[in-house]
């Protein structure tokens, strides 16, 4: 197959949320963040106007305030802004973390002009603290909104994030920015993960929604630090359609590239999360393949990237490779030991049900890297999936065990 040049995703250089054409956002301190005062923990990003949006939320049954808003008001399929705040999870609040959910909203909407039915709210930080209204109203009236906010945006919605998360693709005459944080709680089921995703592509949002869901699937489902869904998980994209040209309509080939080029940018996103884990010093790629399925496959890579067994192994360089096999036997993918084969960073460590030779100490030393990979073939089928995680270390158990005294 030839590609023609404009089906090529291009890397847009430092791009982000409001790479894309009739975004705008803006960020400023208001104080919620109390241990880190002075720090972005308020943003906003706007549309413009109301456009289609596409939404995936939290599966944990404790559901925070602001999902419970946004969910109700991106039924409709279709917003113009959402605003957020880091710090404050606004979540196991009751009526009261409602209250505040939907003023939050609708200060933004007064500050952008838009209806208050069309902004969505999002929080992330501490559950059971209400949000300080006090100091989110008056954080509201310095946060602006322009093209260039798309950076600071990034930077206000971290908690225990040590970067942001920023990326944008160009394709096909149109471009995909987005961003997200997450660095403790992540265990997507749909992490603590936000992510924001935006494009000026002119999408009909039935295939949006889909869009959204298959990226999803091969992105921010896939990635855990340490097996925790958080009640505030969201992911949002929304499409305004300023780059022109027709609808993209479902089965045509513009809606393939648009799928490959929203995949890319959320693939991208996703392996940053599991680089920046807490306390991690190395991030672990899991590539299962030979699955019955390919349902079988992603149940394998997320169980072997998430045990703790794993990931410790890694930290300490340790070629435990029984570890990878356990983890393997319990996810409930089909699975039968006398055909499974395990490489680490290459070197082949079991095959056909019994230890294959290996040089302990190459092993280690290639565990040592930033970068690890895994690859497990179960060779019963053709399913074949990618999982990124990241190692279990110290500095974790430091991050936790005082992360609100």
């Amino acid at each position: 197959m030839i590609l023609k040049m404009e089906d090529v995703i291009t890397r847009i250089p430092s791009g982000g949320v409001t790479s894309p054409k009739g975004f705008c956002a803006g960020a400023a301190a208001a104080g919620i963040k109390m241990k880190a005062s002075g720090r972005l923990d308020l943003a906003v990003l706007s549309a413009g106007e109301p456009v289609p949006v596409a939404a995936i939320y939290t599966k944990n049954r404790v559901k925070a305030a602001p999902v419970l808003v946004s969910r109700q008001r991106t039924a409709t399929g279709r917003a113009a802004a959402v605003i957020v705040n880091s710090g404050c999870a606004n979540a196991s609040t009751g009526a009261a973390g409602m209250e505040d959910a939907i003023a939050m909203a609708t200060m933004a909407a007064e500050l952008l002009h838009h209806d208050p039915e069309n902004v969505l709210v999002a929080s992330t930080g501490v559950i059971g603290v209400r949000l300080p209204m006090d100091r989110i109203a008056e954080g509201v009236t310095r946060l602006g909104c322009s093209e260039e906010g798309g950076a600071d945006f990034a930077r206000a919605i971290m908690t225990t994030d040590t970067v942001p998360k920023e990326y944008a693709v160009s394709a096909g005459g149109f471009t995909i920015g987005g961003c997200c944080k997450g660095s403790g709680m992540i265990h997507p089921d749909m992490a603590t993960m936000l992510a924001f995703l935006t494009t000026d592509a002119p999408v009909e949002q039935g295939l949006l929604q889909a869009a959204l869901q298959k990226a999803a699937d091969v992105s921010f489902n896939m990635v855990t630090v340490d097996t925790d869904t958080s009640t505030n998980d969201m992911v949002f994209l929304f499409a305004n359609g300023k780059a022109g040209g027709e609808t993209i309509a479902a089965g045509s080939e513009r809606a393939e590239l648009f799928q490959r080029a929203l995949d890319e940018v959320c693939v991208h996103l996703a392996k940053a999360i599991a680089r920046d884990g807490e306390g991690a010093t190395r991030r672990i790629e899991v590539i299962v393949r030979g699955a019955a399925s390919e349902a079988e496959a992603r149940r394998a890579a997320r169980t072997i990237a998430a045990s703790p067994l794993v990931k410790t192994a890694v930290h300490g360089a340790d070629p435990n490779w029984g570890r990878i096999l356990a983890a393997a036997g319990r996810s409930q993918a089909d699975l039968d030991p006398d055909t499974c084969y395990i490489e680490i960073g290459g070197v082949c460590v079991y095959k056909g049900g019994t230890p294959y030779p290996f040089e302990k100490k190459e092993v280690s030393d290639y565990l040592r890297n930033d970068e690890v990979i895994i690859v497990v073939d179960l060779n019963l089928g053709e399913g074949t999936a990618t999982a990124w995680g990241c190692d279990l270390s110290r500095e974790y158990v430091t991050i936790n065990a005082d992360y609100t005294t």
